[in-house]
């Protein structure tokens, strides 16, 4: 982590407790005793871009805020460990877009807003894009991400990189979520020896405790909700498509995206709104040009719910009884707010595509790390999978003290994207997970969407023994495509737990409205603590 100033001046700045740029304001007299120092650390966009617009806040100070908070929580204090690198041009950007909101240019709601993305989307600045690993710990990208390249023409304030689960936790299966060769473990703000879940660990965990506004993460199935579940957030996992993935260090094509991490849905849909567009280098986002016009904001509306109609898909639930009561107490709420609640729906196919879904992932990550690296990373001491499987075995003392390469290993060994055992497989998975599977459970309710606990709470961080998942239901949108939102419903032991809903491709408007719906009646989400443990004061 790039420390970026005294550690007692960071904390004293991150807690409000001393200026964090520029001279002190006067100590005399009772209106300076009194005024309450600022702190951004739940700040939403919305908030903060009507105190910029009001002459209130700049860019600037709201970066420098931030950056503040990331020494003093992440590289001291709790050492959350969620950040792994600071933009070194963030002051100069934020002071590029105060000029231009002072000769009255204003890009939109992200003008000036500090954003943190992971560590495998690429950035064409001074930073680092390494997908966690040290085999790539040098590699900076020539150019933006398209996506990227959308937040910065927005006005966004790319503020660092985050940590992951490395190469997106398809290394091993015995791996512990949040844990890389480059970054170490983050932990989770909620309880510091519970996991952040992964593989967006670090954004997760980052936006869970204000260290930005907004997050990006990736997802190829659970790597977007579940990290927002265990760390109390918003999290929506887009239609396959809406978000180029260019630029993004691949594991399947066919279920990889990015997508918005937000304490909000709010802010989650005004990151997705900068985030989509139509890129030539990503086939897959041509589909979405004809939903390009669609406001995905519009559907912010506290009264949604009424006549939505939603399925409750209880073949995820029975995994643990607290969560069965927290799916209740949500189920209420979006009758109480006029939704028709169809329960018990079946998911036709459940867990029915697993081994195919994996012979997917295994044969499109080869594909696709390869195609990475001789487009976007030629200078890198990596040009193939099996440089990569190789490195880190002659660096296994670093790279791998805790768990190996066994996911590597199989993809290496697998065929290519032209033998029958894939395309079947891929055939297979995604007839089974969409049109026979979510699809087909929508049509015969007349639903507008499907409701499940996303996970379990936060199991206790063993680097041993590897993650014990409890729960989950991303499996049928990640196969399929499909969106996917979570949203915080409430807490066991004051870990987080959030309810998904998903729906066909490109009903990200219809869920966006139900999600935001229910969470302004629900109100479930607390800021971390820090504690130690769960239990501790």
């Amino acid at each position: 982590m790039i420390q970026t100033g005294p550690a007692t001046l960071a904390l004293l700045c991150a807690l409000g407790l001393a200026a964090c740029d520029g001279p002190q304001p006067p100590s005399a007299g009772p209106a300076a005793a009194t005024t309450a120092p600022p702190d951004f650390a739940e700040a939403s966009i919305g908030e903060l871009a009507a105190k910029m617009a009001a002459g209130e806040l700049d860019s600037r100070r709201l970066t420098r805020w931030y950056l503040d908070r990331i020494a003093a929580i992440d590289d001291a204090g709790p050492t959350l460990n969620a950040v792994v690198e600071i933009n070194p041009d963030a002051l100069a950007i934020a002071e590029s877009l105060d000029a231009e909101r002072a000769a009255g240019k204003v890009r939109g709601p992200l003008h000036g807003i500090p954003v943190l993305l992971k560590d495998n989307v690429d950035t064409g600045d001074r930073m680092k894009t390494a997908a966690g690993s040290l085999a790539l710990s040098d590699h900076m990208a020539a150019r933006d991400a398209f996506m990227v390249a959308r937040l910065r023409q927005a006005g966004a304030v790319i503020l660092g990189k985050t940590n992951l689960s490395e190469w997106a936790n398809f290394r091993s299966r015995d791996s512990s979520s949040g844990w890389s060769s480059r970054g170490g473990q983050t932990k989770n703000p909620y309880a510091l020896d519970r996991n952040p879940c992964g593989s967006s660990s670090g954004t997760g965990a980052a936006i869970a405790a204000g260290l930005a506004v907004v997050g990006v993460g990736t997802e190829t199935d659970g790597s977007i909700v579940c990290p927002a579940s265990a760390n109390g957030l918003v999290g929506i996992k887009p239609t396959v498509g809406l978000v180029s993935r260019s630029g993004i260090i691949p594991i399947a094509h066919s279920q990889d995206t990015a997508g918005p991490m937000a304490r909000s849905v709010a802010d989650a849909a005004i990151l997705l709104a900068a985030l989509r567009g139509v890129d030539a280098a990503d086939a897959a986002s041509a589909a979405s040009a004809a939903h390009a016009d669609i406001d995905l904001t519009a559907a912010l509306d506290a009264g949604t719910l009424k006549g939505k109609r939603i399925g409750v898909a209880r073949q995820f639930f029975g995994f643990d009884r607290r969560v069965d009561a927290i799916m209740a107490q949500a189920i209420e709420t979006l009758r109480s707010q006029g939704a028709e609640v169809i329960d018990p729906v079946d998911l036709p196919n459940f867990r029915q595509y697993g081994q195919q879904e994996f012979t997917v992932l295994l044969h499109e990550c080869k594909h696709g790390l390869e195609r990475y690296l001789a487009e976007r990373a030629p200078q890198a001491p990596v040009r193939t999978l099996a440089d990569v499987i190789a490195f880190n075995t002659r660096e296994a003392a670093h790279t791998m003290p805790w768990f190996g390469q066994d996911t590597l290993e199989a993809a290496q060994a697998g065929g290519g994207l032209d033998c029958d055992e894939y395309r079947q497989a891929l055939a297979d998975a995604k007839r089974m997970a969409g049109p026979e599977g979510i699809v087909a459970a929508l049509a015969a309710h007349d639903l507008d969407a499907l409701l499940a606990p996303s996970n379990g709470p936060a199991w206790l961080t063993d680097p041993a023994n590897g993650d014990s998942f409890g729960g989950g239901s991303s499996q049928p949108a990640a196969v399929a495509g499909y969106p996917n939102i979570t949203v915080p419903a409430g807490f066991v032991h004051g870990l987080p737990v959030g309810v998904s809903f998903f729906g066909a491709a490109w009903s990200e408007p219809t869920l966006i409205g139900i999600a935001h719906a229910y969470e302004q009646a629900q109100r479930a989400r607390k800021p971390p603590t820090f504690r130690a443990t769960v239990g501790a004061p």
